[in-house]
């Protein structure tokens, strides 16, 4: 790196605190750069001279390549990278300098064996995938950390530099079954329990003949293909979400130590389903000042389950942060073409200020390299650079107004433990959380994933979807939150283990049975009762009358209700009788309602536009269907046609579009799979 002045330091510093409003009122379009495959300076120079031309503001750099930057033991190499983000500064092109802890380099896998990933037979792996470390081990969180120390350091004060990103993809990677992870799980388990007596209730050790006596008996809960019982397993996901945040709260002490005036970002995909962890530690800590993740819809223009299964990543990452949000990685590979511009545009529904595509250029090797990105592999620049370039044109239009920020009146729970021992059912509490999410979003309204634990709970409506576990605390919340006013809706599976992942024994929902006015006696299994049909229906069908409506939908079980002073809204109607399956109940100055059946937007929808109404909640923009619409501001309201046919807008008075730069009067009409800004006069 160049020599430059400890003013120039200082005056970078004082920069990004006076000028917050600079930075805010940025759309950042760029993409995920790898320098280290090809050290070239030439073609590093031509990369650049290209991002400028596309007009990009930012690029990604430095994940999955701790060796290119320390490629053996105590010998840092920097020299090469520090001529690359010389160019971007020069550029003009700030850097998201990510802290590849994870992979770690074959060297310390070799020095250090324990940490290696062993399977749940005890095997030893070779590292083959990109994340096969432990990373709970000690030895491995010592030279992480020690990278971690070096790199910040060294990049602190670098005018490009915009953020650390903080390791890549948390939740991905196969858990370890090693004896030395065994041995910190016992010494976390006594932490939690002090003695065996205590963890014998706590895992129902009476049950099979399985108490322990000494500490030492305490094995894994996974034994070759074979799961151990549900309260072992919830204790050891939670043993294993603790060691992965307490690591990742060290490396942001480490940035926040070196440089207090980057900004902290992660690409956080930490519900994948091998190692998925608790993130709401991190999420609610104020630390990580820049959430991400990568937005992935698929390649489709005309389907659109894909965006919004990729809106409710940001939804479940943010929370209830109301900093910007970063989708720090954004599809290219074979995606059809407008279909990148069209999620570019859907994120922004979601307060996100940043597409930076993966990957710049199509891969020369590895597991990636028939992933296909905006240059070709000869490096030249094809379509989707194209859509990325025409992204950031218009991006710059409309970014002094954005990045949105939600005001939401409606919270949805999330529960780590109820994503773990609710696994056991039909219906998963992701599902039924992304059911919900679903609900609002066709609603063109604003809604937060919440963790009722550590929310403050500032909505009208709170939806408690499939929230299997309920601890002591959370339903404290619930009960305040409804006494003074509050209105929750609770559907099917909810409430039905403590805090250990053992079935309450006494009357369901547990905790809360007064609340909802309610007695949960069980449930049933739809396609054996649909042998009683009154209506000859089959498998998973099922009837229901609410409010004198009939409704359609299908669901694996029901639950039994027995109202204890709640009033019955809505009941199955197809089986031999009547059952109870919507129920409503004062309590205090609230309402609580209660749903026996997983969440379902047939069954919702109804309650949703009730409570609306009745709760006074702020609506979303009028749109017709197919239409995403967002009020801005006062005077700016953003629309996405995610249809095939032209819709059109219906106003009243005079209008402009600060995209197309043309002038309406009255009504307007957005073609297929367009979005339009439009600035109300």
């Amino acid at each position: 790196m160049r020599n430059r002045s400890n003013l120039l330091y200082v005056l970078m510093g004082a920069w990004l605190l006076v000028a917050p409003h600079a930075i805010s009122q940025t759309l950042y379009v760029g993409t995920n750069y790898h320098p280290h495959d090809d050290k070239d300076p030439g073609k590093i120079a031509r990369d650049i001279r290209l991002m400028e031309a596309a007009g990009f503001r930012v690029v990604r750099m430095g994940h999955l390549a701790w060796d290119s930057y320390e490629p053996t033991e105590g010998h840092f190499d920097f020299g090469w990278f520090d001529r690359v983000m010389d160019l971007m500064d020069k550029a003009g092109i700030k850097v998201i300098l990510d802290i590849a802890v994870r992979p770690a380099p074959l060297w310390l896998h070799h020095k250090y064996p324990s940490i290696d990933v062993a399977d749940a037979g005890g095997n030893k792996l070779y590292p083959n995938h990109r994340y096969m470390e432990d990373v709970g081990d000690p030895s491995y969180q010592r030279y992480a950390l020690r990278y971690a120390d070096s790199l910040t350091s060294h990049y602190a004060h670098h005018p490009a530099l915009l953020a650390f990103g903080i390791d890549n993809e948390s939740g991905d990677g196969p858990i370890s079954y090693s004896e030395t992870v065994r041995q910190r799980f016992i010494a976390w388990l006594k932490r939690k329990y002090g003695g065996t007596d205590s963890l014998n209730r706590a895992w129902a050790g009476q049950r099979w003949s399985r108490k322990i006596g000494d500490p030492e008996e305490i094995g894994l809960p996974v034994s070759g293909n074979i799961h151990g019982a549900p309260e072992r397993m919830l204790d050891f996901r939670r043993f294993i979400s603790d060691e992965i945040n307490q690591f990742l709260f060290k490396v942001i002490d480490k940035v926040n130590a070196n440089a207090p005036h980057a900004f902290v970002n992660t690409n956080a995909w930490y519900y994948s389903s091998t190692k998925f962890f608790d993130y709401t530690p991190i999420a609610y800590s104020g630390k990580m000042t820049r959430e991400g993740c990568g937005f992935y819809p698929g390649n489709s223009l005309a389907t659109n389950y894909g965006v919004m299964d990729a809106a409710f990543g940001i939804a479940r990452i943010q929370f209830e942060s109301a900093n910007p949000f970063w989708c720090t990685e954004f599809t290219t590979m074979t995606a059809v073409p407008n279909s990148i511009r069209k999620s570019a545009y859907a994120s922004l529904f979601y307060g996100n200020q940043m597409v930076c595509g993966w990957t710049w250029q199509s891969m020369h090797g590895g597991e990636e390299q028939y992933l296909e990105g905006m240059l070709d592999w000869d490096g030249t620049p094809n379509r989707k650079y194209e859509e990325y370039k025409k992204i950031a044109a218009e991006f710059r239009k409309i970014e002094r107004y954005f990045p949105y920020a939600l005001r939401a009146e409606v919270g949805l729970a999330f529960s780590f433990p109820s994503v773990i021992a609710g696994g056991y059912f039909p219906d998963s509490h992701q599902q039924q959380l992304q059911s919900c999410f679903d609900l609002f979003a066709y609603r063109n309204m604003d809604a937060r994933v919440v963790d009722v634990s550590r929310s403050a709970l500032s909505y009208k409506l709170i939806f408690l979807p499939g929230l299997s576990v309920m601890d002591d605390t959370t339903a404290a919340k619930i009960r305040g939150y409804v006494k003074e006013g509050g209105t929750v809706v609770m559907t099917g599976n909810s409430a039905v283990l403590d805090e250990t992942g053992k079935v309450y024994a006494s009357v369901h929902p547990g905790l809360l049975n007064d609340v909802f006015g309610i007695r949960v006696a069980g449930y049933e299994e739809t396609d054996v009762m649909n042998e009683l049909s009154r209506q000859r229906l089959t498998g998973k069908k099922i009837g229901i009358m609410f409010k004198g409506a009939s409704i359609a939908t299908e669901s694996a079980r029901f639950e039994i209700i027995e109202p204890r002073g709640a009033e019955v809204m809505g009941s199955i109607t197809s089986l031999d009788k009547d059952y109870p399956v919507v129920t409503a109940n004062r309590y205090g100055k609230g309402r609580a309602i209660y749903v026996g059946l997983p969440a379902r937007g047939e069954v919702l929808g109804p309650l949703v536009d009730q409570l609306i109404e009745e709760l006074s909640i702020r609506k979303g923009p009028v749109a017709p269907s197919g239409v995403m619409a967002r009020q801005i501001d006062k005077g700016h309201v953003l629309y996405l046609n995610v249809s095939g046919d032209p819709k059109e807008i219906k106003s009243k008075g005079s209008s402009r579009s600060l995209l197309s730069d043309k002038d309406y009067q009255g009504d307007f009409v957005i073609p297929p799979y367009e979005p339009e800004f439009i600035e109300f006069k």
